[in-house]
């Protein structure tokens, strides 16, 4: 970390544990028995991609899913059944947020939506009392709210000119292996997260 100004995190599988076979079982429990196939499908069809890049909004989402859906399944089944994959903040990871705040300029950088990001807060604020993710980063950047998602460049390049950071002097740390490479295209020192390390490993000393 010598050098290092600046740290640009990923949220799922970096500071929020998820699951996906979770969303995979609750559609699969609410009659989708090819939920697999249907969410490559979907990625082949940018259904997600435009998601998380605000381009159709959750009305529009609702709409597509429920076409693959039993009749009777509502709306906030399909947001829980979306959300199943979203499981807990564990304290100690954002302990080490706030002691890394200290000595850092901290950013958050993920592809979500519009569905998760309401309900990752609220399992913070459930779980932790905190309203929101803003309150361990000096700027908290979602793609859906930018028009834009990794492993684009674009989004790394918007982050760095808006914050007025040195990419020399900026760490990104995610767990998929594209994102990495597109944050090294932009001059971005990277660590790519593989389980089972976590956070908590690669600022051992400070997380004790």
């Amino acid at each position: 970390m010598q050098g290092i100004k600046n740290i640009i995190f990923d949220l799922g599988g970096v500071i929020l544990n998820i699951d996906y076979q979770k969303t995979n079982d609750a559609f699969v429990a609410l009659g989708v028995a090819n939920f697999h196939e249907l969410y490559s499908q979907f990625k082949g069809s940018h259904l997600f991609d435009n998601l998380e890049t605000g381009h159709i909004s959750t009305e529009e989402f609702l709409q597509e899913m429920h076409k693959h859906l039993p009749a009777g399944v509502t709306d906030q089944q399909i947001i829980d059944a979306w959300c199943a994959m979203l499981l807990d903040f564990p304290l100690q990871r954002l302990q080490l947020l706030q002691q890394l705040r200290q000595q850092y300029n901290l950013y958050l950088l993920s592809n979500t939506n519009a569905i998760h990001l309401e309900r990752f807060n609220q399992i913070l604020m459930e779980t932790r009392g905190i309203p929101s993710l803003a309150a361990f980063f000096d700027k908290a950047y979602y793609s859906h709210e930018m028009g834009l998602r990794k492993p684009g460049t674009e989004i790394y390049e918007v982050v760095l000119q808006e914050n007025g950071l040195k990419a020399g002097e900026t760490v990104f740390i995610d767990d998929t292996l594209p994102n990495i490479e597109a944050a090294k295209k932009v001059g971005l020192h990277t660590i790519h997260l593989l389980p089972p390390k976590t956070i908590l490993d690669i600022f051992r000393p400070m997380a004790v």
